[in-house]
């Protein structure tokens, strides 16, 4: 399957791509899509937004499929469906 995935704001300069569709194995999660982003993206993408050892996004980024909040679905164990959009974005902070 297929899905879109969407690089917003500070995390787009760590991937030097705005977006991009990922192959994933049907029934893959948003933990697979994650790794395999971190994996190929590296050291920089995973202190800074995702870190595969604890299956979480770092606090200041977060994820969404199909406009929905990861957390508020089952987190990086959600599934995924071909076609999914998905992005990735850093949170808005400021005073």
């Amino acid at each position: 399957m297929q899905v879109n995935v969407h690089y917003i704001s500070l995390v787009k300069s760590y991937t030097n791509k705005s977006r991009e569709e990922i192959t994933l194995n049907e029934g893959a999660s948003m933990e697979q899509l994650l790794n395999q982003i971190a994996n190929s993206y590296g050291k920089q993408f995973k202190e800074e937004v995702y870190d595969p050892e604890k299956k979480e996004m770092k606090s200041t980024f977060v994820a969404m499929i199909n406009g929905v909040l990861i957390d508020q679905l089952k987190g990086t164990s959600t599934p995924l469906k071909n076609g999914d959009n998905i992005i990735l974005m850093a949170l808005m902070t400021g005073g």
